[in-house]
């Protein structure tokens, strides 16, 4: 099984890193997570929504790009779906059955394009608030890794 975080924008903080390195391994037991980066697009200055589009765009065509046919796609964005921890477990056990390449996309500040949130199998929310995408990868790592538990039926889930 191999998981992808595909994810707009470099991991600059050394203790979001040492977090993600964390669950990296501890995933390792159950999967291989790899880690792809993709530039974030510029934003002008006093950006209109022409111009976030066009950002969004842009950044939309280099995830699509690294996509592969028959992966299981989950697209974090604000609309999406709230799942229990228990449901997030459920569907990639699921996806599991389906096919060995799951990929969890985490746009940019201005969010994902149109084309990626239709390309997804899933449209995932952590809630509304507003968390800083470092951030948002520790959190995701950390779930990836609790359903990978949960699927086991291991006690750290409780």
């Amino acid at each position: 099984m191999k998981v992808t975080i595909l994810c707009v924008g470099k991991l600059k903080e050394k203790f979001y890193a040492d977090a993600v390195k964390e669950y990296k391994k501890r995933i390792s037991r159950f999967a291989e997570l790899e880690i792809i980066e993709i530039p974030d697009e510029r934003i002008p200055e006093n950006a209109k929504e022409r111009d976030a589009e066009t950002v969004r765009s842009r950044e939309g065509e280099h995830i699509l790009s690294k996509l592969k046919n028959g992966a299981h796609v989950i697209a974090l964005c604000v609309e999406g779906k709230l799942l229990s921890s228990e449901e997030l477990a459920l569907d990639l056990k699921n996806a599991c059955m389906h096919t060995s390449h799951i990929v969890f996309i985490i746009g940019g500040s201005l969010g994902l394009s149109n084309a990626v949130k239709n390309r997804s199998d899933l449209k995932l929310s952590f809630g509304r608030m507003t968390l800083p995408h470092m951030l948002m990868r520790v959190v995701l790592a950390e779930q990836i890794y609790r359903s990978f538990m949960i699927n086991s039926g291991a006690a750290y889930h409780k």
